[in-house]
């Protein structure tokens, strides 16, 4: 008699850390381990120890691999989710990398690769915060901007490697220099690397302003809250800091609606924690500038709830078995 099959594993392979998560039904993680990436190695020594981690996680709450599913890897980079290959990750050093069959080699379950932001994005669709909906684009703001698509509880990828860029999309022709290369893009004005530039520019310019007080003349310590902090003290240098960051993230957002018209907007990373007083008027704006206006379906702008789960829930349900 067989077991019954009942879990599923994810991984969230990133450049620092290697995370592992058991995945219930019910898209809960019930035991985890982490391990250092320890870009330097190797690729074949690096997902020798993801197999590692794996038994590691199974062996700690007595799960044997004959019960679970499959397995799925969210991994930062270009990634060809058809043949499971990491086409380039800048943070990793990898190019061309067979993920999945050199996986194979230590674990024989149904395999997927996708896009960590991508399995981000499905994460909070099976378990968190869009639970509710089937279709979902989740924007991430950290040091760029992530971005995941889910159409019918299933990440859009495109056709080829390289589509859901969402923070590479143009919001200023000719604007500000992105890592990319180009000029102009979402990440450039909307992450929160692009906010603590505005921030310690308008400080720089206003030498008045609450904001050189609250990093104490130290504009090394300005960080994504720091314009919030001092918007909500009612600095007028921040609040036009403040406006303006939500100008250019509902510029980037109208874009996607535009194109996507998904049944919710999922905003995570820290510049997130200012819940309402981010999420309001970002709504307000999408009502104002999408198209058609309030005549067609408004999607919600909300916060993701997951957190760091997300990349092992949603990596765990890549596969459909």
């Amino acid at each position: 008699m067989t077991n019954e099959k009942k879990y599923r594993i994810g991984i969230d392979l990133g450049g620092t850390n290697i995370k592992v998560g058991i995945v219930d039904q019910q898209h809960k993680i019930i035991a985890n381990h982490s391990v250092k990436t320890l870009v330097e190695r190797n690729y074949t020594e690096i997902i020798k120890d993801m197999a590692d981690a794996v038994y590691h996680v199974l062996e700690q709450c007595n799960i044997s691999l004959s019960e679970c599913s499959a397995l799925g890897i969210g991994s930062p980079g270009c990634i060809d989710f058809q043949n499971g290959v990491v086409v380039f990750a800048g943070n990793l050093h990898w190019e061309h990398v067979p993920i999945l069959q050199e996986l194979k080699k230590y674990i024989d379950l149904p395999m997927g690769l996708s896009n960590d932001a991508n399995c981000a994005a499905l994460g909070e669709v099976v378990g968190g915060a869009a639970k509710e909906y089937q279709n979902a684009i989740m924007i991430t703001l950290g040091t760029g901007v992530g971005g995941g698509i889910v159409m019918n509880k299933k990440i859009f990828e495109g056709g080829h490697p390289g589509g859901t860029e969402l923070g590479h999309t143009t919001i200023v022709s000719g604007g500000e220099y992105c890592t990319c290369g180009r000029h102009g893009c979402f990440e450039a004005y909307s992450s929160a690397t692009a906010l603590i530039r505005d921030t310690k520019r308008a400080a720089q310019n206003h030498t008045e302003s609450l904001l050189n007080t609250l990093c104490h003349g130290n504009l090394d310590e300005i960080n994504g809250i720091t314009p919030f902090d001092a918007a909500k003290q009612g600095d007028a240098t921040a609040k036009e800091v403040v406006e303006n960051y939500i100008k250019y993230l509902g510029e980037g957002i109208v874009n996607m609606v535009n194109i996507f018209r998904p049944d919710v907007v999922l905003l995570s990373g820290g510049v997130c924690n200012q819940g309402a007083y981010l999420t309001d008027p970002l709504n307000e704006y999408i009502k104002k500038y999408c198209f058609a206006g309030e005549r067609a379906f408004i999607p919600p702008v909300i916060r993701a709830t997951l957190g760091n789960d997300a990349g092992i829930i949603g990596a765990a349900s890549i596969v459909e078995v």
